[in-house]
C-alpha cells in the first residue's frame, strides 16, 4: 500500500503525499470557495443571457430568508453563518492531523496590534480603491449593480451584518490564502503559479457580480496573496476583509437611497 505521510522527527510534523495533498485541497475547495467559484460562473452566464446592461441587474447579498417573519428570519441567517464557517473548522481539523495548526497561518492572537493596525490600514487603501473601480465598472456596465443588504429594519440588522462580514473574511482569509498557498507549496507549486491559483479562485467565486467583481477581486488576492508571504499571517488580512464587508454591508444600509452616487435599483 502507498504511503499517505512521513513524520519529519525534529518538528513532529506530518508531510503528506503529493496525491492526498491533492485530494484534500480539491475535497476543502469542493465544500467552500471552488463550489462558490462555479455557482458564480453560472450566476454570470445567467445575467449575461438575460441580455440588457448587467448594471440594470442586481446581485443580492444578505438578503431576508424568511420575509415577514423576523425571528425564524434571525434562526436562518444565523444557521447560514455557521455552516459557511464549516470549511475553517475543517482546515483547522487537518492542520491538526499533520501536527500542526491554524497558528502555523497566523490565525492566531500572538500578535493582535500588529493584525488590527495593519489590517485597518490595508482596509483604508485597498477599500478606497475598491469603491472607485466598482463604481466605474457598474457605471460602465461590466458589472452588476450590487446589493449589499437587503434585510427588515429590525434590531438584529446591524449585528448580523457585522457578524456575516467577519465570517465572509475568515472564510476566504483562511481557506483561499493561508490554506491554499500552504497546500500549494507543498505540492511544488511556484511562488508565481500560487499566487495566481489563488487570485483566481478569489475573483471567480465574485464572478456574480460581473466582470468588474471578477477583476477587482483577483486584484485584491494578488496583494493580500504578496502581504502574506511578507507576513505569513492571515491575521491582518482577515481584519482588513472584516473591516471593508462591514463598511460595504452597513454602509449600504445606512446611505442607499439617500446619497446619489450609490447605484441602486
Amino acid at each position: 500500500m502507498e504511503a499517505v505521510s512521513v513524520t519529519d522527527p525534529s518538528t513532529g510534523e506530518t508531510t503528506l503525499t503529493h496525491k492526498v495533498l491533492r485530494t484534500e485541497t480539491v475535497i476543502v475547495l469542493a465544500l467552500s470557495l471552488g463550489a462558490s467559484g462555479v455557482s458564480a460562473l453560472i450566476s454570470f452566464v445567467g445575467s449575461v443571457t438575460k441580455g440588457g446592461s448587467l448594471n440594470q441587474q442586481a446581485a443580492h447579498l444578505n438578503a431576508s430568508a424568511a420575509p415577514g417573519r423576523p425571528w425564524l428570519d434571525l434562526t436562518w441567517q444565523l444557521f447560514g453563518i455557521a455552516t459557511a464557517l464549516v470549511p475553517v473548522a475543517l482546515v483547522a481539523y487537518l492542520l491538526m492531523r499533520e501536527g500542526s495548526s491554524l497558528r502555523a497561518i497566523g490565525f492566531d492572537r500572538r500578535r493582535p496590534w500588529f493584525d488590527l493596525g495593519w489590517g485597518a490600514a490595508i482596509a483604508a487603501c485597498v477599500g478606497g480603491v475598491g469603491i472607485v473601480f466598482y463604481l466605474f465598472a457598474q457605471g460602465s456596465g461590466a458589472n452588476l449593480t450590487v446589493v449589499p443588504e437587503s434585510l427588515p429594519g429590525v434590531w438584529w440588522k446591524y449585528p448580523v451584518l457585522v457578524v456575516s462580514a467577519v465570517q465572509n473574511a475568515v472564510l476566504e482569509e483562511v481557506v483561499v490564502v493561508g490554506y491554499l498557498l500552504r497546500r500549494l507549496d507543498r505540492m511544488g507549486w511556484s511562488p508565481l503559479a500560487a499566487l495566481a491559483g489563488s487570485a483566481v479562485l478569489r475573483g471567480s467565486y465574485h464572478l456574480y457580480q460581473g466582470l468588474g467583481g471578477f477583476v477587482g477581486n483577483m486584484a485584491m488576492g494578488v496583494v493580500f496573496v504578496l502581504l502574506y508571504r511578507r507576513w505569513g499571517r492571515v491575521g491582518p488580512l482577515v481584519v482588513a476583509h472584516s473591516l471593508m464587508d462591514v463598511g460595504a454591508f452597513v454602509g449600504y444600509a445606512l446611505l442607499a437611497g439617500h446619497v446619489s452616487w450609490l447605484p441602486t435599483l
